[in-house]
């Protein structure tokens, strides 16, 4: 019988100064103590309520998943002749700061969850855009105007990432669009050192890069941090369809590519928190036909 979660949204942060309150959606077992916590970044114009192939199976396999709406949000509807545009990518990073602040807070909100959360056991996760964002949290910088590395957000407080189609170098791997449009799209991955999970699809031809896939395993490559690479056969920027059910922009849907994420990223935070210290090599020994598992040894 298949484990009951319970979701609740929206649970609403004020934050003074955003423009816009910061909401969250939550969503747990609905049993079991010692829950251990997972802070989700969506991709460019997603929500809270997106990603729901990987949320349903994290909490179904025992994990407290946190998801914030940030302004790129298409429900927000911001601009890019809004006055906080430019500083999304900053801002992205600061909800997901505020979150990990207010963890208590947040679960208090929960019926029936308060009590029965680790918070010392702690990841964060982001697709695309929020890749990038939880990758600041890791240990990745911004390598500013000067060209070298800029503000350090490392949050100590995280344990594990997983790093969903995030994007890797810059310079003349970007087009002249992205180099002038994303500051932020300027990585430098050397200080990204807690251990982080790496998936990417090896069909996924950016039109923001001038590289083939192999752009997107530039943080496992880079990052003495990344442990596994997952790359997925066939795999698209949806990476199979793991931002909604049946979704009618997904460009590669495989229930088979997805059901790889969510088996690979679970067991890969159960063994990295602590969980189940097995679950990782037990995971990687077993082949799997909808892609390839790598690992540093």
């Amino acid at each position: 019988m298949p484990a009951q979660i319970l979701s609740l949204k929206p649970v609403v942060l004020p934050v003074p100064g955003r423009g816009d309150d910061l909401q969250v959606r939550v969503s747990a077992p609905a049993a079991g103590s010692g829950l251990p916590v997972i802070v989700f970044a969506h991709g460019y114009g997603q929500a809270m309520d997106s990603y729901d192939p990987l949320v349903d199976h994290w909490a179904a396999n025992g994990f407290v998943v946190v998801q914030p709406t940030f302004l790129d949000s298409a429900t927000l509807g911001l601009t890019p002749a809004d006055p906080r545009y430019p500083n999304i990518w900053r801002t992205r990073i600061d909800d997901l700061k505020r979150i990990i602040d207010d963890l208590a807070a947040i679960v208090a909100e929960v019926p029936g969850l308060a009590g029965r959360v680790d918070p010392s056991r702690l990841a964060v996760a982001g697709h695309s855009w929020g890749g990038q964002s939880v990758g600041m949290l890791l240990g990745a910088r911004v390598i500013g105007p000067d060209g070298r590395p800029g503000e350090d957000r490392t949050d100590h407080r995280v344990k594990a990432g997983v790093l969903l189609a995030t994007t890797g170098l810059a310079g003349d791997d970007l087009v002249p669009f992205a180099r002038e449009n994303f500051a932020f799209m300027s990585p430098d991955f050397t200080q990204l050192k807690t251990p982080t999970l790496v998936v990417a699809g090896d069909d996924d031809q950016s039109a923001l890069s001038t590289r083939g896939p192999d752009w997107f395993t530039d943080v496992y490559r880079l990052s003495p941090g990344a442990q596994g690479l997952v790359t997925l056969f066939g795999g698209q920027h949806s990476l199979g369809g793991i931002h909604a059910y049946k979704s009618t922009d997904t460009t590669d849907e495989s229930p088979a590519r997805v059901e790889l994420i969510r088996r690979t990223s679970t067991a890969f935070l159960q063994a990295a928190l602590g969980l189940n210290p097995t679950a990782w090599d037990t995971e990687i020994a077993a082949p799997d036909p909808a892609g390839l598992v790598t690992v540093k040894r």
